[in-house]
């Protein structure tokens, strides 16, 4: 295996493993503007994405797309991974075993998002924030679907401040995407 395969394999799992550590250490921060607001959630999701995302970044938009196919399907790929970690820990929530789920909608969301940015012309600030945007709104509409069932204002409230706080962190991914990536410049052949 290259070296250069084996290091973006490795960058894969450690944006999974930060993501699920990230959503746990969010929770309680989260927690207060959520029910403040009466809604299910949404908030620690976005930030959770954003290290999915910014490994999407690094690994479609980098010297790796040649590996198979590989960097096309890194989303659903980290998501499914991420979904089944998170429910091989016991860290269910609310979706309990259905919740792999959510995390392949979101990687999918992601390959999606990606997908269409490479046939147009668009900024990396741009996809990351548009594809972190997705991928927390695809994630709070599983959760509604399986769980929470919401109708009207509130599910417009609960989808709003999922995209918006999707956004944020998007910008957030953007700034940490353009520090890490020269480093797997580094090591591409």
């Amino acid at each position: 295996m290259k070296k250069s395969k084996l290091m973006m394999l490795n960058f894969m799992a450690l944006s999974i493993v930060l993501g699920l550590v990230s959503k746990k250490m969010m929770n309680p921060f989260a927690n207060l503007i959520t029910e403040a607001l009466h809604i299910p959630g949404g908030i620690s999701t976005g930030f959770s994405i954003m290290f999915l995302v910014i490994a999407a970044e690094i690994i479609k938009f980098s010297c790796y797309d040649s590996y198979d196919g590989m960097a096309d399907k890194c989303g659903i790929l980290m998501g499914t991974v991420q979904g089944l970690v998170a429910l091989a820990l016991g860290r269910v929530g609310s979706m309990g075993i259905l919740m792999p789920i959510g995390f392949m909608a979101t990687g999918f969301a992601i390959d999606l998002v990606y997908r269409i940015a490479k046939r147009i012309d668009c900024s990396r600030r741009e996809r990351m924030v548009i594809a972190n945007s997705f991928a927390a709104l695809m994630a709070s509409v599983t959760a509604n679907i399986i769980v929470f069932r919401l109708w009207g204002p509130v599910l417009m409230l609960y989808l709003c401040v999922s995209a918006v706080s999707g956004m944020m962190y998007g910008f957030l991914a953007a700034s940490v995407a353009l520090r890490v990536q020269p480093i797997f410049y580094q090591y591409s052949y």
